[in-house]
């Protein structure tokens, strides 16, 4: 429309031809939105109106002309004459969630990965070819559904997440074979995941442990990208106002290795360096003198050069760090010396060795462009003022002249250079005011080289560490650099390398293997690697197929991509192994959409799951509850779902038992025909040693905390008939020895989730209170497994030092701080019918054991953990397996706690949240199910706070009622309605 002033929301720039770029602009009012085309570098524009308004492009990355456009209505537009058509693709995607495909990977060129939204709300990965892609042509890539902003394509390697209640997996595809669970040391407990790198067969991740706020851990992967192991801590993030998460680290460019980051502890940052990914780390060295020539008062180790490492908005300027693939060796960067980092302060320092020495060129942040293989450097001014000067160097920074590129100032959008990396022509993009046209200036720098370089305009420069060793990665490597007086252009055919040749290899060459970790507190043991306490080396992989083969890890695997040869093998001592037949553990029986409150005549697929042993030669027998039974093989391996229908309401009891000859497991849901929609998550807390005829408290901890009413069920053993309860605690008793099933199952009238755990019953045994150095305490993320872990080294440990059966001993870690734990002596197998056997001798050795400092592991970081008794004299005799005269004394309180939570219903009309957990001896502790929640409320959750009514004193304990019904489903359901 004449005299209508339009304004540039974005641009674009084909990466395989820079002379195609692609203007998104709109008029003043935002309503009408339209595309301008170049194909001569934005000398000339052909005006593309638009059907739709573009939120994002993407081009393809080896085909110019085919162009991806995300819409602010969720769709997804596809054009292959680059934006003159368009054509709908898919609608539903999620934003940023799609990818062109990669070459040497992905088959055909067309084809596009997406994240999208099917019709009842969840999310799905799905690939199609852009020649069709509807809803029927779309082909699901992953079984189930993923969650929201989860998918990542890159290079060899795709990776999604799903969460199930409050716990979140993580799964990687390598050169698209199938989905694989990513194995974390086991308890990182991810928060969140960022993807940093991965080329050269490898993966390097960010990740968010538990305890973290502001930090992340660094991750490096085998080349499947399955097993992770730790190379660096507490590197800083920082989180943008659209929730996207910013981690301080940056790939080098030009050598492949060598990384920077800033690592944020005690709250101060500084900036490291590693040559070798991640396996070493170091501190940069200072300049001697400043930009003027002048000494620096900055000297290791009270002092060191830190960089920002941050990216720029705009794609086309700078961010703080600038290298280039071209110009190894060439780092220009901002930051400042000192003690660490600081924001006030942004001079500018360039390296021309990788980061072996320094110098300061500008006392102002610059955006920086390399021309010519970095044979020219362009440096801009970072001003929110109109500028019309620039500075270059054809010296790597030692000498900078002024450059006038415009009569006019402009306001700085953009910085490009022409195809090519030998170009020495580049565009300044701007405007002259917020309303104005695109200006493009363009500048040649050819002219200022008379000729083509020859071999006499070069020097060679070495490649080496910050401690002078030249063997980096595996191998000497050598370079070559124009000389400082030599005035030539280095042209297409330059090439930077000059030479490499291996290296024998060394210790260094090695990192520490998945399941171990270096300690650097002890000196004492140089520079090995440890097993971690719930790693045990010497076991099969979960995956372990029998009649394969795996190796027994020796702690030690070679860094990717190194090249060293003979010399130190830190690999070659680990053993081969044949698989032996695994029993099935971890079997997982579901429903798919995870709901186990159904109507009748529902269709319903269970779905069966198995997180260890062997698939391939396990029976799955399927008793569905109302008659229908089914024997599978390779059940969890095919995935071959169970369709069912009820018909009548009522609780039917789902069992898949999974045997083969090395073992068997079970598991047990119970369906109710009648609800809908689930809860998130149940968490049963009872003891796992129990007395006979002895009282034991059951406690279940609901996600989300909430103040509804909520009706417990509680099955005790194979009873049909369930026990009811208004309350999340219930006290009951075992008349019978042996292993006794219990489950819960929680429902708010609404939706309902259970947990089930196994309570072994004895006539007679010994409780015996632990202790732990406070050092555990910092790492104890207070969840169920992790206890689990801690109690299975404890007994393991002392059964070897004792020589006592492991099977007669089982220590039970306890929720909540200061980690404590109860160690149960089991009676001998042949006096476990006696009432009245001897004193028990096996006490007196377990107590000395204890009090000779006997019993130790190490955890994390290389901290010693010492076990010992509770009490010198715990005096805990026979029989304690139940609470005694304690008992009235709790129920006493409990009573008053009724009354008490009987009033504040009343007067309140609200149910407080806080869930109580009681020992056996009768000991209450708050318990936490899981400090992993991907709200902002994790910290909060990590506390226990998620589970304190807020119109509660702190010192309330909880909704206990002190009632017990013991009614059917049908008076229930009456009640329920009523």
């Amino acid at each position: 429309m004449p005299g209508t002033t339009i304004v540039v929301t974005n641009f674009y720039i084909c990466p395989t031809n820079k002379k195609k770029i692609i203007l998104v602009s709109s008029s003043i009012n935002e309503r009408d939105q339209m595309l301008f085309i170049s194909t001569d570098e934005g000398a000339s524009f052909q005006r593309q109106p638009l059907s739709f308004t573009v939120e994002t492009l993407l081009f393809h990355p080896k085909e110019e002309d085919k162009v991806l456009a995300y819409s602010k209505e969720k769709k997804l537009y596809v054009s292959t004459d680059l934006g003159r058509k368009w054509t709908l693709l898919q609608e539903r995607v999620t934003k940023d969630r799609f990818f062109w495909s990669v070459a040497g990977v992905d088959t055909d060129p067309d084809l596009v990965h997406m994240e999208m939204q099917d019709t009842s709300g969840g999310f799905l990965y799905v690939t199609c070819l852009i020649q069709n892609c509807s809803d029927k042509m779309v082909t699901a890539q992953f079984l189930g559904k993923i969650d929201e902003n989860s998918l990542t394509v890159q290079d060899d390697y795709i990776f999604v997440k799903v969460t199930t209640g409050n716990r979140t997996k993580h799964y990687v595809s390598y050169r698209r074979n199938e989905f694989v669970q990513m194995r974390f040391p086991k308890y990182a407990l991810p928060k969140d995941v960022q993807i940093i790198s991965t080329d050269e067969n490898q993966v390097f991740l960010a990740l968010q442990e538990w305890y973290q706020t502001d930090t992340y851990n660094l991750y490096q992967s085998d080349p499947q990208g399955v097993y992770y192991s730790i190379v660096l801590e507490n590197v800083r993030s920082t989180k943008q106002p659209e929730e996207n998460v910013l981690i301080d680290i940056l790939e080098v460019r030009g050598i492949k290795g060598v990384f920077l980051a800033n690592r944020k502890v005690d709250g101060k940052v500084t900036t490291v360096i590693t040559y070798n990914k991640g396996r070493d780390w170091d501190y940069l060295i200072p300049p001697a003198v400043d930009m003027n020539s002048k000494p620096v008062n900055c000297k290791p180790p009270d002092c060191h050069l830190h960089l920002h490492l941050r990216w720029a908005d705009n794609p086309y300027v700078s961010g703080t760090v600038h290298t280039k693939d071209s110009a190894p060796g060439l780092i220009m960067g901002a930051g400042n010396l000192g003690s660490q980092l600081v924001g006030y302060k942004e001079e500018m320092y360039i390296t021309s060795d990788c980061g072996k020495s320094w110098r300061q060129v500008f006392e102002e942040e610059h955006h920086i462009l390399y021309l010519d293989h970095g044979g020219v450097i362009i440096a801009i001014r970072d001003s929110s003022i109109p500028l019309k000067i620039l500075r270059f160097s054809i010296d790597e920074g030692r000498t900078w002249t002024t450059h006038n590129f415009t009569s006019t100032s402009v306001f700085v959008d953009g910085l490009l250079s022409e195809p090519g990396d030998e170009t020495l022509v580049m565009t300044v993009f701007g405007h002259m005011s917020y309303r104005s046209d695109w200006e493009l200036v363009k500048v040649d720098f050819r002219q200022s080289f008379p000729r083509q370089c020859t071999e006499a305009d070069y020097d060679p420069w070495k490649l080496t560490n910050l401690q002078g060793e030249m063997c980096i990665m595996g191998q000497e490597r050598s370079y070559r650099k124009r000389k400082d007086s030599s005035y030539c252009i280095k042209g297409k055919s330059f090439t930077s390398v000059l030479t490499s040749k291996p290296c024998q290899c060394t210790e260094k060459d090695f990192n520490c293997d998945y399941g171990f970790e270096r300690a650097a507190s002890l000196k004492s043991e140089g520079d090995r690697c440890f097993a971690d306490f719930w790693h045990d080396p010497s076991s099969p992989p979960y995956d372990c197929v029998l009649g394969q083969s795996f190796f027994s890890s020796t702690g030690y695997r070679k860094v990717v991509s190194n090249v060293c040869e003979g010399g130190v093998n830190k690999q070659q001592s680990s053993k081969q192994h044949t698989c032996p037949l695994l029993p099935p553990r971890g079997l997982q029986l579901g429903i798919k959409g995870e709901s186990l409150a159904v109507g009748p005549g529902d269709d319903i697929t269970f779905v069966v799951r198995q997180e260890q042993g062997d698939t391939t030669n396990t029976k799955y027998q399927v008793d569905l509850g109302d008659g229908v039974r089914a024997i599978y093989r390779n059940l969890t391996v095919t995935d071959e779902p169970i369709q069912h229908r009820y018909e009548k309401p009522g609780i039917y009891r789902v069992t898949v038992k999974a045997e083969n000859p090395a073992g068997h497991d079970e598991a047990v849901v119970y369906i109710q025909v009648n609800y809908e929609a689930p809860l998130q998550e149940v968490h049963l807390e009872v003891v796992p040693i129990a007395g006979r005829n002895k009282e034991v408290n059951l406690t279940a901890s609901v996600l989300p905390a909430t103040a509804n009413l909520t009706v417990f069920y509680w099955w005790i053993g194979d009873n049909l008939q369930p026990i009811l309860t208004l309350e999340n605690s219930l006290i009951t008793m075992f008349s019978e020895t042996g292993n006794v099933s219990v489950t819960v199952q929680a429902s708010n009238g609404r939706s309902m989730v259970q947990d089930t755990k196994t309570v072994c019953v004895f006539d007679q045994f010994e409780v015996i209170p632990l202790k732990f150095s406070k050092t555990l305490d910092t790492i104890n993320p207070n969840i169920p497994e992790w206890r689990d872990d801690i109690g299975q080294v404890v007994t393991k440990i002392l059964a070897t030092v004792t020589d006592i059966p492991q099977e007669s001993l089982v220590t039970m870690v306890k929720p909540g701080l200061p980690t404590a734990a109860d160690l149960y002596v089991l009676p001998p197998e042949n006096k476990s019918d006696k009432r009245n056997a001897p004193v028990d001798k096996r006490i007196a050795t377990i107590k000395q054991t204890f009090n000779e400092n006997n019993v130790s592991f190490i955890v994390r970081g290389g901290l010693i953990v010492l076990v010992n008794l509770a009490d010198p004299d715990p005096g805990s005799g026979r029989g304690t397996a139940g609470p005694g005269v304690w008992a009235l004394a709790v129920i006493f309180v409990i009573s008053l706690v009724a009354v008490g939570a009987f009033i504040l219903y009343k007067f309140k009309r609200k149910l407080p949240g806080r869930n109580v957990y009681a020992q056996m001896h009768n000991e209450k502790e708050q318990e936490m199910t899981s400090p992993v929640n991907h709200s902002e409320d994790t910290q909060n959750i990590i506390q226990g706070e998620e589970f304190i009514d807020d119109d509660l004193d702190s010192q309330t304990l909880g909704n206990h009622s002190g009632v017990v019904l013991s009614i059917n489903s049908r008076e229930l359901h009456s009640y329920l309605t009523s």
